[in-house]
């Protein structure tokens, strides 16, 4: 029996409903979110990000705005320009479009937000209070695929959790979520001894290494639940890090690459930029 396909877009669209939901009745209250999103230079990948995030917002009813910057700008520029987000009222989200260009610091960026803006879930702050357990906001990715497992009712708790990859975007969040749902975590990557026989013995197995199809079908349980993270594209053709075909025989459940993680990755922005909203409602 092939696995069943985890449908993410139909997940992802079920979210941003939810979410238009609770624009409306900020609304009601005088307040609209606004997502700010820092665009530096011409990056096409980015371009077209950004304007996915511009019309994904417009489709719930809130406020985007993108500021845009050459790619020659100085990071004291950039870095001033968050600093006024940071003070203005009608901004409740800020994310910086990565990659940067070399001469702009990734990091001085991203910890000049305001922690109660960065949507995107990377500050330190945010970061560390993740990892202790408090409220805080979550890297998207990570939070849509703990979301895509809730509402395909797999069972986390005491489940063995297997992910591959270790970044900080995706790898390192998702194991820490995963642990905070009282799955038992091991994290794999370029360095791991035997990855088969690790990745064999877990009920979930999430994908996020970046190297094509590198996860087989004889490398998956019986049943499992496959989450395929990865995006690369193989002779025109987007692929993701699993081996579909092969995958699809064995796991019980899997995410198709384009249409499984991809679309969460917005909603979880739409979403946590509804609730930092929430939180400057008094």
């Amino acid at each position: 029996m092939p696995a069943g396909i985890i449908d993410g877009k139909a997940i992802a669209a079920q979210i941003r409903l939810e979410v238009a939901d609770r624009v409306s009745a900020l609304k009601k209250k005088g307040v609209v979110p606004g997502l700010a999103v820092i665009l530096v230079g011409e990056n096409p990948a980015s371009v077209t990000y950004v304007a996915n995030k511009q019309k994904a917002c417009a489709e719930v009813g809130m406020r985007s705005f993108v500021r845009r910057f050459p790619a020659d700008v100085s990071e004291e520029m950039v870095l001033a320009e968050i600093k006024k987000l940071n003070m203005d009222p009608s901004c409740h989200g800020i994310l910086v479009q990565l990659p940067l260009p070399k001469h702009i610091r990734e990091a001085a960026c991203i910890e000049a937000i305001d922690p109660k803006k960065d949507v995107d879930g990377f500050h330190p702050v945010n970061v560390g209070r993740m990892l202790i357990g408090e409220s805080s906001f979550i890297p998207c990715t990570p939070a849509g695929i703990v979301e895509l497992l809730r509402r395909s009712k797999v069972k986390i708790e005491g489940a063995e959790a297997v992910v591959v990859g270790r970044s900080n975007i995706v790898g390192k969040p998702v194991a820490l979520l995963l642990l905070r749902e009282n799955a038992t975590v091991t994290v794999c990557h370029t360095r791991t001894r035997s990855l088969g026989e690790v990745t064999r013995r877990a009920d979930i197995l999430v994908v996020a290494a970046g190297r094509p199809r590198m996860i087989s079908g004889d490398m998956i349980k019986e049943g499992a639940t496959v989450i395929d993270v990865g995006i690369n594209r193989v002779d025109g053709k987007l692929v993701g890090d699993v081996d579909f075909e092969t995958a699809r025989e064995r796991c019980g459940l899997i995410t198709p690459v384009p249409g499984g993680v991809g679309p969460m990755t917005i909603a979880m922005l739409l979403k946590q930029c509804v609730e930092a909203a929430e939180l400057n409602v008094h």
